[in-house]
């Protein structure tokens, strides 16, 4: 192996090694002067035996010189290396991170010194080089939040404008749309009646279908306009008493409770979060489908319940409606509550088939979950979870 592809440490290491087998060979010859003077003064004192000694005393006093020579020319070298193998490129390295890392990360450390300072000034560079690949990720994954925000902006000012757009749509609906359904109606029972003796069985029968028609259009037109008013209120969210809700549904419903000979009971309801009159008209479509599902051979039975459990954001009221009707089939417990879907006929059983659809946009504009429990009994139980208060 050359010189220059050695590390500082293993040229001070072997040059510390070559000055203490000098530094050995040093002390034995001091120590093998100074016996030899020793033993000499024992022996004879003498002329002669006081120059030998005087000798081994100039040779030990030459040793001693040599040594300390020897070891400052020792400490200035190793000085001398370590300042140009470590201090040198040390600080110069230091000067090369320093100006990548005062904001040029383009700039390239390159490879200073030699052996373990080199291989340093090599990981700094690849760590640096790494750095500056994560942060044109940050950077990019910035720019595309950044648009994905844009994106939303954008889609928000859209949804708002179609909300706009729906607005109208249902003030069209609500005036315009049902004033000429109004007319039809009207307009097709005068010519009845005016012109009843003159017409025959069949020509009634038609201007029923078209009252009964115009009359259709009308509930269905009523019920998209609730559907579509659903969270559009702005009131904001408050207590809200269930007790009370329901005590004013069924004074509304009395008349068909009394004509049906129903029995609607229920345990105590508890006080919710959320806006009175949708859970009014969650809890109305709730009642009025159990009672017009009754079965025809035994009288209504509609049970309302309430248990607090913990939901995933936190307490909540798991509520249910069971009644002893005509049931749902459990393979249609998810389509009955799509809007318009129908499971009978509606000369069997009217409505618009919106009820659970409504029913189930109240409970989620809540922030609550509405199912169909599945049954092998007799009757249906819908039951739904909203927000404690």
């Amino acid at each position: 192996m050359r010189a220059a592809d050695r590390s500082p440490l293993d040229r001070v290491r072997r040059r510390l090694g070559a000055a203490a087998v000098v530094l050995v060979l040093l002390v034995l010859m001091s120590v093998v002067a100074t016996l030899g003077s020793l033993r000499l003064l024992t022996a004879n004192a003498d002329y002669d035996a006081l120059e030998a000694a005087r000798l081994w005393n100039e040779a030990l006093l030459v040793v001693v010189s040599v040594l300390g020579l020897a070891m400052a020319v020792l400490g200035v070298h190793v000085w001398r290396l370590l300042r140009r193998e470590i201090s040198v490129p040390l600080a110069r390295l230091t000067q090369e991170v320093r100006a990548a890392s005062t904001g040029d990360h383009e700039h390239e450390i390159p490879a200073v010194g030699a052996g373990e300072v080199a291989s340093l000034s090599q990981d700094v560079e690849r760590m640096r080089r790494e750095l500056v690949a994560q942060v044109e990720d940050a950077r990019a994954a910035h720019q595309e939040v950044e648009a994905a925000h844009a994106r939303l902006r954008h889609q928000a000012a859209e949804l708002e404008r179609s909300n706009r757009d729906l607005e109208q749509f249902a003030y069209v609906a609500s005036h315009d749309l049902q004033e000429p359904l109004r007319k039809v109606a009207s307009f097709t029972q005068l010519l009845q009646k005016r012109y009843g003796d003159q017409l025959d069985d069949r020509a009634d029968q038609y201007i029923a279908f078209a009252v009964d028609g115009a009359h259709r259009m009308q509930r269905l037109i009523q019920d998209l306009l609730s559907f579509s008013r659903v969270g559009r209120s702005g009131r904001e969210p408050g207590p809200v008493p269930l007790e009370d809700v329901l005590a004013g549904v069924l004074h509304d419903l009395s008349e068909r409770v009394a004509e049906r000979g129903a029995v609607i009971t229920h345990d105590p309801l508890p006080v919710v979060t959320g806006d009175r009159g949708l859970l009014s008209m969650l809890l109305a479509n709730v009642v009025g489908n159990a009672l017009k599902f009754a079965h025809p051979e035994r009288p209504p039975e509609v049970h309302l319940t309430a248990v607090r459990t913990q939901g995933r954001s936190g307490p909540e009221w798991e509520l249910s409606c069971a009644d002893n009707g005509i049931g749902i089939d459990p393979q249609y417990a998810e389509r009955v509550f799509v809007i318009f879907q129908r499971l009978h006929p509606k000369e069997v059983y009217t409505g618009t088939g919106i009820g659970l659809a409504l029913v189930k946009r109240v409970v989620e504009h809540h922030g609550g979950r509405v199912w169909v429990v599945p049954s092998t009994g007799p009757g249906t139980t819908v039951r739904w979870t909203l927000p404690a208060a």
